[in-house]
């Protein structure tokens, strides 16, 4: 019988961080948009604390990862957990890690007296958003994603005086 274990990453885990989020990218047919490097989430993740990363182990294999942070709602006036991305490797799927490694996180943000725990899916994938209905996951609708970056994003930032 195998033995799951969930642990915090540390800095000596930036590759293996990087790793799954171009594994995570290759699913999500967007490897083209990973720019990320090991140096990048050193810096961010393990010196600026702009992110939290949790590892999932089979007998001490690495085979998944979810990386979070907090977010801030003001109607609460409390911080939430808000989770970036979640990826198990494909053979060790269907065997409840997914699912623990969520518990695991709602146990985080329970402990840190947070009300919610946030994240996005993609449309189309339709295992995940089946999954996460199962655990009681409320699929918000009347809510738009917006996103400046790049040269949307410098552009408005020139016009703060």
């Amino acid at each position: 019988m195998s033995q799951f274990k969930i642990r915090f990453a540390t800095k000596d885990d930036a590759g293996l961080i990087l790793e799954f989020i171009k594994s995570l990218a290759v699913y999500e047919k967007m490897e083209n948009d990973v720019v990320a490097t090991i140096e990048s989430i050193k810096t961010s993740i393990f010196e600026l604390h702009q992110a939290e990363v949790i590892i999932g182990e089979e007998d001490s294999k690495p085979i998944g990862f979810a990386l979070f942070y907090y977010n801030y709602s003001t109607f609460l006036g409390k911080a939430n957990l808000f989770l970036e991305d979640l990826f198990i490797n494909e053979p060790y799927r269907n065997k409840g890690y997914g699912k623990q490694m969520l518990s695991y996180l709602a146990k985080i943000a329970v402990d840190k007296n947070c009300d919610r725990l946030d994240w996005w899916c993609l449309d189309w994938n339709t295992p995940s958003i089946e999954f996460y209905k199962k655990i009681g996951a409320q699929q918000l609708s009347e809510w738009n994603v917006f996103r400046l970056q790049q040269d949307a994003l410098k552009k408005l930032s020139k016009g703060y005086k």
